[in-house]
């Protein structure tokens, strides 16, 4: 049973999120002290993060800057916040998605599972010039040397990897990336490409993405 980690504090928030992932399929498992969240989140080993940004002790985007230090695993974002700077910041962080209180439960539900479902569809090891790609790992090895990639990050990697020298439009992007038509973020894309090539760029990788204006990315 694949286990779905609560943080946020509202307790009627944290029950009614627990009955709804319990009911379909998942455990879900409330964090019960902010004091050492990180440390709670190491401790419970999530398979997906439910993360409020505003949480007691320390703020949801610092927990995510340091969940994302050691781990790959998938976040979304809830939150009462609905600017757009909010949300380009939490992508910038690391967030595999993002959704708004009040949330529609169902929409919800239907994000988790197609965050899950692109998990068990990705292949063990992928190859690009001299690197090993694994993406069940989110990680990218250059021999010995390894870069973790988040969730969208690696998406994104895969599938200009499956079209390597062809262009793939930004739409094309967020369709795999989304896979819904009730989240497509044009903002987040860009952050998500940026973040992508600074890494690639830390293990000389500088040069894979090209940008061709007005047409997309091509991976070469």
């Amino acid at each position: 049973m694949q286990r779905v980690l609560i943080i946020e504090d509202d307790l009627s928030i944290c029950n009614e999120l627990k009955e709804l992932l319990d009911n379909a399929g998942y455990e879900g498992i409330i964090l019960n002290s902010f004091e050492n969240s990180y440390e709670e989140f190491l401790n419970i080993k999530p398979d997906l993060v439910l993360l409020d940004i505003n949480i007691p002790k320390i703020n949801g985007e610092l927990l995510l800057q340091k969940i994302r230090k050691e781990s790959n695993v998938p976040i979304i974002m809830v939150t009462s916040k609905n600017s757009e700077s909010d949300e380009v910041l939490s992508m910038s962080y690391g967030a595999d998605d993002y959704i708004t209180k009040p949330y529609n439960p169902t929409i919800l539900l239907l994000r988790i599972n197609a965050i899950f479902k692109r998990m068990e569809n990705q292949s063990d090891v992928l190859n690009y010039r001299d690197l090993k790609i694994i993406p069940k790992r989110g990680v990218i090895k250059n021999g010995e040397e390894e870069i973790l990639l988040t969730k969208n990050e690696m998406l994104i990697f895969t599938y200009l990897l499956t079209k390597k020298g062809n262009i793939v439009t930004r739409d094309e992007l967020m369709t795999d990336l989304w896979n819904n038509d009730e989240y497509i973020n044009d903002n987040a894309l860009t952050v998500n490409i940026s973040r992508l090539r600074s890494k690639l760029k830390e293990i000389g990788y500088e040069d894979a993405i090209e940008t061709r204006k007005g047409q997309g990315y091509i991976l070469i």
